[in-house]
């Protein structure tokens, strides 16, 4: 599963909408966020590591590198 699929599944089971998010990333960054701009940097795979942290706590989750037992 990619970052798109992961983050509207969040969506969802959060009971949020990208509009909604885009609203809240514009109020906490004050970048004007749209539904549509946050849906292309999905697709397109440009989404920042700034703004994945900034989705992530919106929802309530924290992002970070695990490292790994075989390694």
């Amino acid at each position: 599963m990619g970052v798109k699929e992961d983050i509207k599944t969040l969506l969802v089971q959060s009971n949020s909408t990208i509009k909604e998010l885009a609203g809240e990333m514009t109020k906490r960054t004050g970048k004007v966020y749209s539904s549509d701009n946050i849906s292309k940097k999905l697709t397109r795979k440009t989404l920042r590591y700034e703004e994945a942290m900034l989705i992530g706590d919106i929802l309530g989750y924290d992002l970070r590198f695990i490292k790994r037992k075989n390694w």
